[in-house]
C-alpha cells in the first residue's frame, strides 16, 4: 500500500476552526528544564526595559507596541502550544509580530523558501483582515477562520498586521538585527512562566538557543516590574 498524499496548504489549515487558542490542554512534546533561574524585581519600568536590553545583547528580542497594554502571558502559552499542536507555525519561523487575545490571533512571521529566499506571512482571522492593495501581497488561503497572506517585504507585512491590530496588545520586533525564532520561544517560555507564579502582562523579551529573558509588568496589588532570566547551565 502507497504511502498517504502530503495534506495541502488548504487541508491542513481547514481543520483550524475547531480550535482555539485559549485551549491549555495541549501541551508541548518537548520543553526545557532550565538549569539556571535569574529573578530580579524593579520598582521602575525604565530601569526594567534597561536592564532587559543589556541582557539580551545581540539576541533576538519581542517588545511590547504598548507596554501599557502589554500581552497576557497565559494566551501566549497557550497559542504557542496550539500552534505547535496542529504544525501551523514551523520551529524555523522567526516571529516579526503577534497580537493575541482570548479568542483570536494574529502574526506575522518570516519564512525561509525552498530556492533560498525569504517570504514573510500574515496570518489573523479573516474577519479582521484590512483592505490590501494587490501589489501589497498575495493571499495563500482566506477561509472562515483564518487568512493567511504573503509579502516579500517586511514593512509591507507589518503595515498590514498594524492595519489588522491596531497595535493594541502587540507584540514586534524591535531593536534588534532578527526576530525571534519560534523554537527558541517555544522552548523557554514555559519555563519563565512556571518561575512568575501568577498572570502578569508581559512587556517585552529575548530568546536564544542557551537562554531567554522577559520582563513583566506589574498588577494593581503588585506595582512592580518582574525579570525572569532562564538558560542551560554554562
Amino acid at each position: 500500500m502507497g504511502a498517504a498524499a502530503p495534506a495541502t496548504t488548504l487541508q491542513k489549515f481547514l481543520q483550524l476552526s475547531d480550535l482555539s487558542i485559549s485551549d491549555l490542554d495541549l501541551k508541548l512534546r518537548f520543553m526545557a528544564t532550565p538549569g539556571t533561574l535569574t529573578v530580579r524585581t524593579f520598582l521602575d519600568r525604565t530601569e526594567g526595559l534597561a536592564h532587559l536590553i543589556l541582557r539580551a545583547d545581540q539576541a533576538p528580542r519581542l517588545l511590547a507596541f504598548d507596554d501599557v497594554a502589554g500581552c497576557p502571558v497565559e494566551t501566549a502559552l497557550a497559542a504557542l502550544e496550539w500552534t505547535a499542536a496542529v504544525g501551523l507555525l514551523p520551529d524555523d519561523d522567526l516571529l516579526h509580530a503577534a497580537r493575541l487575545t482570548s479568542e483570536t490571533a494574529a502574526a506575522v512571521v518570516e519564512r525561509k523558501l525552498a530556492d533560498g529566499g525569504r517570504q514573510f506571512v500574515y496570518l489573523g482571522p479573516r474577519l479582521d483582515a484590512p483592505p490590501m492593495d494587490v501589489f501589497e501581497g498575495r493571499v495563500l488561503f482566506d477561509e472562515p477562520g483564518v487568512k493567511a497572506v504573503e509579502f516579500s517585504q517586511r514593512a509591507h507585512a507589518l503595515a498590514h498586521f498594524l492595519r489588522a491590530t491596531s497595535g493594541n496588545g502587540a507584540l514586534m520586533a524591535l531593536l534588534g538585527r532578527r526576530a525571534p525564532e519560534i523554537r527558541h520561544l517555544r522552548r523557554w517560555f514555559r519555563p519563565i512562566v512556571q518561575a512568575l507564579g501568577s498572570e502578569h502582562l508581559l512587556i517585552g523579551g529575548w530568546f536564544a538557543a542557551s537562554s531567554a529573558g522577559a520582563l513583566f509588568g506589574g498588577t494593581d496589588s503588585e506595582p512592580t516590574y518582574r525579570y525572569i532570566e532562564v538558560g542551560m547551565e554554562s
